[in-house]
């Protein structure tokens, strides 16, 4: 028997060739996986070319490294024969690991058909050297070789399909795979040319009309160059497409987050928006319906932030509500609590409660985070917040209901002002909610539909006149519910900004009245406007003063602009520089309502103020109680030491009035020296009022002093 032997860097090469071969079918079918139709049977019938041309290349380069003492060649038949079985089974085989199901049974049979392809493919190839006599082989291990052959072809089929099935990490799990399929089909190569016995005196008939070695290791070599080049071109084109499809991929997941994430948040503040709070208040009340449990839906709207719009602009707004939703989430609420943004200034929060009185402590901590001093682009900025409240399940049992009750509780709590600005529901307040909506679109064409006038209350020189002035008082004569009181709609107006425009008429309509008054002789008169908080702050106030006087060519001495103490004092610094330009226009200022607030005096003494207003709280008692009459004593005394006049509003009783005027108050005004009239009225009811002499009690005036 003839005895062959091997050439080490052949043997070495035919298993790089396998290899690369199986890499090559693997990378074309991940692409075959990733398309449809003609365009992914084109590339599976690539990868079984690839697959059948490297394992038939691997076999010929391991025939090459054979060497027996005779001459070799290869019938050109039989040798093309070979690549053709070896071909069709890897197309096959592929074609059946593309398919979406492929179960243990249908496995095997590919497996075997495979199997056998590529044991036909070698054995055919040997057959090709025609040797004379024929070649023997050992019957186990040409076995051997089959059953390898069928393993290899398994491991090949299981990979392929499980490149399809799991796209994670797919560069390394098609090398691991090629070197496993590139190992079993050498091995079945070399267990196979191990089974062959060749006798001694053997001849290879091929040698005169078959293919020299020669040849053959040139069509090899050009063969598994073009492996080669595939190899390439496939693991470059891969590479990148690997890497764009994960940059793709990437981008994509990048952006359905963003998406998701604009969808379910406010795209200012971040926090949860309405579609997201609906889930949340969903998820609540499921997780309470289980437990038995409670929880609580605060409803916050902000006050005096549309004047903050007005008179800062959009963007300043838009840092004030970020810092503002920062303190709602970050010192308030409560690990597990939700914090939304229905939009505007509203803001709501669900938090669980083990009972409807902790929801109060709740409403404190957030009135008393967001009324804080919030400084923004420069500015110092003061907002309130007023917050309604509804608990589940007693004031609603779905998400809707409770955000309606928790609404109309917090309008509630905006009527009722003072300190505690939270309320809990009632089941009268949806009504309620319900009228002052109306108030409010009423409220927006009153004074274009000529609703909106003014009153004038005298004020006079004690102990008997003459007058001196007016002050111009608010009213709103509605077309169904006729004089509606200036409690009820200034808060109204100061909440939605409708307080500008209808500030600026009254400074217009005062002005425009003073200058009717002037041109009947009455050139002594002043005329005394009061302005809002949100108005004494907006920083177009002198220009709308300056633009009121010169329309109706009114002296700027003739106008009196009061604000309260606590507007004067709640930010000093800012008042003292306002009230500054209004003096060097020639504006009066007066302090209203003086002795309720917090003054500072360190301040008080720097105010460019001309007059001082004491409340009538003071007033009322002044006959019957010795601590009033001194406080009035004190303040008249301090206004003295000041230079400013002083003058007591809310002036009942002669008894009132004459103590008043041993006290050295300026000027009085009240409900015994006349009532706020219309203007046609006030000139009869300045001219006609007499000093009473003997101590008597009127009634209380019904009309709420606001201006």
């Amino acid at each position: 028997m003839l005895v062959g032997s091997y050439d080490p860097n052949l043997v070495l090469v035919s298993l790089a060739v396998a290899i690369l071969a199986s890499y090559t079918a693997l990378g074309l079918v991940s692409r075959a996986n990733a398309t449809r139709g003609k365009v992914s049977l084109a590339w599976l019938l690539g990868g079984g070319c690839a697959l059948g041309l490297g394992i038939w290349s691997m076999h010929f380069v391991g025939m090459l490294a054979f060497r027996l003492p005779i001459p070799l060649g290869y019938d050109l038949g039989l040798t093309i024969l070979s690549l053709l079985i070896a071909i069709a089974c890897s197309a096959c085989a592929l074609w059946m690991a593309h398919r979406a199901a492929l179960p243990r049974w249908r496995m095997a049979c590919a497996a075997l058909q495979m199997g056998a392809g590529i044991a036909a493919m070698h054995y055919v190839g040997m057959a090709a050297m025609r040797m004379s006599p024929a070649i023997e082989y050992s019957p186990w291990l040409f076995a051997l070789s089959i059953v390898i052959a069928v393993v290899a072809s398994g491991t090949a089929l299981s990979i392929a399909h499980k490149q399809r099935r799991n796209r994670s990490n797919t560069a390394a799990r098609r090398l691991r795979g090629s070197l496993v399929m590139g190992l079993a089909i050498v091995g079945m190569h070399y267990t196979g040319m191990t089974a062959a016995r060749i006798a001694d005196g053997a001849e290879c008939l091929a040698v005169l009309s078959g293919i020299s070695p020669g040849w053959l290791a040139t069509g090899v070599t050009g063969i598994t160059l073009s492996v080669l080049s595939i190899a390439l071109a496939v693991a470059v084109l891969d590479t990148r497409l690997e890497t764009r499809t994960s940059a793709l991929a990437a981008s994509l997941a990048q952006a359905n987050q963003e998406l998701m994430h604009l969808a379910l948040h406010d795209t200012l503040t971040k926090l949860p928006n309405r579609a997201q709070l609906d889930d949340r208040l969903r998820q609540a009340i499921s997780r309470a319906d289980t437990r038995h449990s409670r929880f609580a839906v605060l409803f916050i709207d902000l006050d005096g932030f549309k004047a903050v719009n007005d008179a800062y602009g959009h963007r300043c707004g838009d840092g004030l509500l970020r810092e503002l939703a920062h303190r709602i989430k970050d010192e308030v609420a409560r690990p597990g609590d939700t914090v939304a943004r229905l939009g505007g200034d509203e803001f709501v929060l669900v938090a669980d409660v083990a009972a409807p009185a902790d929801s109060a402590l709740i409403a404190q901590k957030l009135i008393a985070a967001l009324s804080r001093d919030t400084h923004v682009d420069g500015h110092t900025l003061c907002v309130t917040a007023s917050v309604g409240i509804a608990i589940h399940p007693e004031d609603g049992k779905d998400g809707h209901t409770l955000l309606t009750h928790a609404d109309a509780a917090m309008y509630h709590a905006k009527r009722q002002g003072g300190a505690r600005r939270f309320s809990y529901f009632e089941s009268t307040m949806n009504e309620d909610a319900r009228r002052q909506l109306q108030l409010v679109q009423d409220l927006r064409q009153a004074r274009e539909r000529g609703e909106l006038l003014l009153h004038y209350q005298p004020k006079f020189l004690p102990p008997t006149g003459p007058a001196v002035g007016a002050e111009a008082l608010l009213r709103w004569n509605h077309p169904r519910h006729g004089v509606i009181p200036p409690g009820d709609f200034i808060p109204l107006a100061e909440r939605t900004g409708l307080i500008f425009p209808i500030g600026d008429w009254v400074l217009n309509e005062a002005c425009r009245q003073l200058r009717i008054w002037r041109d009947l002789g009455h050139t002594n008169w002043n005329v005394s406007v009061n302005l809002s908080a949100m108005q004494f702050a907006h920083p177009g106030l002198l220009e709308t003063i300056q633009g009121a006087l010169a329309r109706h060519l009114v002296p700027p001495s003739c106008l009196t602009i009061e604000i309260t103490e606590t507007t004067a004092m709640r930010d000093a610094v800012a008042s003292i520089e306002v009230l500054r330009k209004l003096t060097a226009l020639g504006v009066s200022i007066s302090i209203d309502d003086f002795g309720t607030g917090y003054s500072n005096l360190l301040y008080l003494k720097q105010l460019p103020a001309n007059e001082l207003k004491i409340d009538r709280s003071f007033i009322d008692q002044l006959e019957h109680s010795q601590e009033d009459a001194a406080i009035v004593s004190a303040i008249i005394a301090l206004g003295q030491r000041l230079n400013l006049r002083i003058v007591a509003e809310g002036v009942e009783t002669a008894g009132q009035q004459r103590l008043l005027t041993e006290l050295g108050c300026n000027s009085v005004q009240g409900f015994l020296l006349g009532k706020p009239v219309p203007a046609s009225e006030f000139p009869d009811v300045a001219q006609a009022w007499h000093p009473v002499l003997a101590p008597s009690r009127l009634p209380r005036p019904t009309t709420s002093h606001v201006g």
